[in-house]
């Protein structure tokens, strides 16, 4: 089957383009992948306009059902291969291919990790990245939040509901934070303790994390018994298409596009966390309004060559 436009990605940039293509009248797909994207997991979101208050996966769920009103059609599927036939593109899925005559990649962004040994094997043995996902299990246990930023002082605070202590073990000299995540935090009082410029050096523990040896001896020992760790120190982009494509990336790998969203390869939009808009600055409102120009552009590329 051919469609106007196949978007990849269900995050906030790949749900706010499939919304706007449709109001363009254009035949959409939008491949999932993992549903909602970061902020399916972040917890509660309170920064979003027009919303006091309101989960993540809540608020990508509302905007799933806005495109389907409007007859977007949506797999649970990750795309394995993207490729230039022509006058078309083949978006291959899990389990077929179809033709699309312009793609909108909004793919978002991948955690980074400490690149520790024995990192991989306690992942959901004591380490974790999905705070608002493994939290709750911490319930009046002894925690760390690794990091440094507002993510992680917003972890650091849904913690704070659960955990009976928990250590900020933050690499910099000072943590960097909106003032009122900042605020909430200090509302938990010696609940939480920071240990700045500090770093986790290595892993201990076999079936289940034990303790973490760190950068610098904390209360005269360089070991910290803990029963979990959260690691929030950033992210990458994701770059799955960028060889398949041919596509180019920043300094730093995040894909190139103009303020009409238009990658290098005629057809290629991109959109959210993964281009180089905004620097560091990465909201679901910059996400979103970066999916409806994309759209937008997508809809104009289609209108002149569109078959």
């Amino acid at each position: 089957m051919t469609y106007d436009l196949v978007i990849v990605g269900s995050g906030a940039a790949g749900l706010s383009a499939a919304l706007y293509a449709r109001r363009y009248n254009m035949n959409t797909l939008v491949f999932e992948g993992e549903f909602g994207g970061e902020t399916a997991t972040a917890g509660k979101i309170e920064n979003y306009p027009g919303i006091m208050s309101v989960d993540g996966y809540d608020l990508m769920k509302t905007m799933k059902e806005q495109g389907k009103v409007l007859g977007v059609q949506f797999l649970e599927e990750r795309v394995q291969k993207i490729e230039r036939q022509e006058a078309y593109f083949l978006v291959t899925g899990e389990k077929e291919t179809f033709q699309a005559k312009a793609i909108i990649l909004a793919i978002g962004s991948q955690r980074r990790h400490l690149g520790l040994s024995k990192e991989q094997e306690l992942t959901g043995r004591g380490v974790h990245y999905c705070v608002t996902c493994d939290g709750p299990v911490f319930a009046g246990k002894t925690v760390a939040m690794v990091g440094g930023g507002d993510s992680s002082v917003k972890g650091v605070n849904f913690l704070g509901e659960y955990a009976q202590k928990i250590y900020f073990i933050v690499r910099g000299k000072e943590i960097v934070a909106e003032f009122i995540n900042l605020a909430q935090m200090k509302k938990l009082g010696d609940k939480v303790e920071v240990l700045l410029e500090t770093e986790v050096k290595e892993l201990v523990g076999d079936k289940m994390l034990e303790k973490v040896v760190l950068s610098k001896a904390y209360k005269g020992s360089a070991e910290l018994a803990l029963d979990g760790m959260f690691v929030e120190v950033g992210y990458d982009p994701d770059q799955t298409f960028v060889k398949q494509l041919g596509l180019q990336v920043d300094e730093a790998g995040y894909t190139k596009a103009d303020n009409m969203m238009c990658t290098n390869i005629p057809g290629v939009f991109a959109a959210g966390d993964s281009t180089n808009h905004f620097g560091r600055f990465k909201q679901d409102i910059t996400a979103a309004a970066l999916g409806a120009v994309a759209a937008t552009s997508a809809y104009e590329y289609n209108t002149i060559y569109g078959q």
